[in-house]
């Protein structure tokens, strides 16, 4: 979870130019000169300083998904400067108070972990680990959690449970989970999947026909029924935010959380994934739906308003998880989604 790499390369000022678009980010009017990063910035937000597409800071930088190969890394301290002629940003250093431009090097006294991310990685942090999407019926020959310590019937961290299915070649750090909502596409009434409901971690401390787990961590209320998954491993390494290639038109059919609005940093569900063309890092376009209003006694549907930006970090096969990264409206569901 901890792995997520932020993106930032820096290139000559010939390279940049060679890979700016057709038609390329508009730099804010009160954009400055430059900037000197700090800790908690993101290049998603240090783009948004100068940039009023921020998304397309692999642009902004002078670079494109073809020409990224070995990232390099900018981190608290680096000074940002904007080329106003070229339309880009590269990295500087202060000194005696002039900015110089600094060529690509390596540094070694800087850490992985030092590093800028791309987007806010706490904030998907927990959503790389878990499931998410699963099949009909997938839960249902999971190793399920039979009863707890002194009769307890509510389950949090510190409590001791009884797991009946167990396996001991498997490790012992789990998840707990419970099958939630079933997502159905709005247009084709497909079922696209059940959202996993994460509860908690358990660590299992003795196997046998009933194994012996202890609680480590509870998001929500652990209860008798509950299922116990092994962690998938997975993690995102690189997200370089783009649009898709192709048309793509979806719709919000999930907030993570239950609700029924969200705002910015939500977690949203959309009903297309990799069968769809959506991939990791696609960013796409936030609109609802034009109210209807009368007329001289004629009803007229009004256009759909763009009201924000969403950022995709994990694709399932028919379903999608997004970050919201800009909004100026509550996201709702039903709320169409498409490419900006």
């Amino acid at each position: 979870m901890r792995k997520i790499i932020s993106l930032i390369c820096i290139l000559l000022p010939a390279l940049a130019l060679a890979a700016q678009p057709e038609a390329g980010p508009d730099i804010r009017n009160n954009a400055p000169d430059r900037h000197i990063v700090v800790k908690g910035d993101t290049l998603w937000d240090i783009s948004g300083k100068f940039f009023k597409d921020p998304w397309k800071w692999p642009y902004i930088w002078g670079m494109n998904k073809d020409t990224i190969k070995d990232p390099h890394w900018i981190y608290p301290g680096d000074v940002i400067i904007l080329d106003r002629a070229s339309g880009t940003l590269r990295i500087g250093q202060a000194s005696a108070g002039n900015v110089v431009k600094l060529s690509p090097r390596v540094r070694e006294s800087q850490s992985v972990q030092d590093a800028i991310p791309s987007i806010p990685a706490n904030a998907i942090a927990p959503f790389l680990s878990q499931p998410l999407i699963i099949g009909e019926g997938a839960l249902k020959d999971a190793p399920v959690l039979v009863g707890a310590r002194e009769g307890h019937v509510i389950l949090g961290a510190g409590d001791t449970g009884f797991v009946k299915g167990l396996p001991s070649d498997k490790g012992n750090r789990w998840q707990i989970y419970r099958p939630g909502k079933t997502l159905v596409d709005p247009d084709s009434k497909e079922v696209l999947g059940i959202e996993a409901v994460y509860l908690g971690n358990a660590e299992a401390t003795g196997f046998a026909d009933v194994s012996t787990v202890l609680i480590t961590h509870s998001a929500q209320e652990i209860i008798k029924g509950d299922r116990l998954v092994a962690p998938s491993g997975e993690a995102v390494s690189t997200y370089l935010p783009r649009a898709p290639e192709t048309r793509i038109d979806a719709s919000v059919i999930s907030i993570y959380g239950g609700v029924s609005q969200a705002g910015q940093s939500a977690i949203v569900a959309l009903n297309k994934g990799a069968r769809d063309g959506l991939q990791n890092g696609h960013v796409l376009a936030l609109h609802n739906k034009g109210n209807t209003v009368k007329h001289e006694g004629e009803k007229i549907t009004l256009p759909n308003e763009r009201y924000g930006l969403l950022f995709v970090f994990r694709v399932f096969d028919k379903v999608s998880y997004a970050l919201v990264m800009q909004t100026r409206l509550p996201v709702q569901l039903s709320d169409r989604v498409s490419t900006p």
